[in-house]
Parts: structure tokens; C-alpha cells; sequence
């Protein structure tokens, strides 16, 4: 099976702009992030109450390091839905149970 790496970054915002940021994660950070080398897939969660999280991965971890940084960028343009920068997590995975490419 093919390494891949993923990212998993958990964002708390008011739950009365958590319809603003989910628009604005798709209208503007997806087109950023699904331009970095070796993308594979990105998915949004709405956990309720305000928080939300995103699970990306990777072919290396070189792109899975490089969607951190530009994630970090992008979170400072919507400051004032996310007051506090996401948590983040990131690693190889070791057991999947979807198919390889």
C-alpha cells in the first residue's frame, strides 16, 4: 500500500459564523489546498456547536507539511471567524481500510 500522510486540524469559532467559515473553507482555503503537491483528498466536518474539523492527506509528507503551512496563512484572512489558530495534528498513517489508488 502507497504511504500517505494526513493532516487533522480542529477549528472553534461562534456557532453563529460556523456557516460563514464553512463557505469560506470551501470558496477559498479547498482551491489552496488541493493545489499542493501530492493531494489527495479533503474533507470538512461540522461537529456542531462552533467546531469544526478538516482531515487532508497526502502522498508525502512534504505536502502534508507544506498544507500546514499554507493553512496557517490562510487562517490569518478569517482571524475574525477563528480567533485561536486551529489545533493540529499530523502523522503517517499506519492502518486504512480504503483501497489503494
Amino acid at each position: 500500500m502507497p504511504r500517505l500522510y494526513v493532516v487533522v486540524r480542529r477549528y472553534v469559532t461562534d456557532p453563529k459564523s460556523a456557516k460563514e467559515l464553512i463557505e469560506r473553507i470551501s470558496e477559498e482555503f479547498v482551491p489552496i489546498i488541493s493545489k499542493v503537491p501530492g493531494f489527495v483528498s479533503y474533507a470538512l466536518l461540522d461537529a456542531g456547536n462552533g467546531t469544526l474539523a478538516s482531515i487532508s492527506s497526502f502522498q508525502s509528507k512534504a505536502g502534508a507539511d507544506e498544507s500546514t503551512r499554507r493553512a496557517a496563512n490562510w487562517v490569518k484572512t478569517v482571524s475574525s471567524l477563528v480567533p485561536n489558530p486551529p489545533q493540529v495534528t499530523g502523522g503517517d498513517v499506519v492502518v486504512s481500510t480504503w483501497p489503494a489508488k
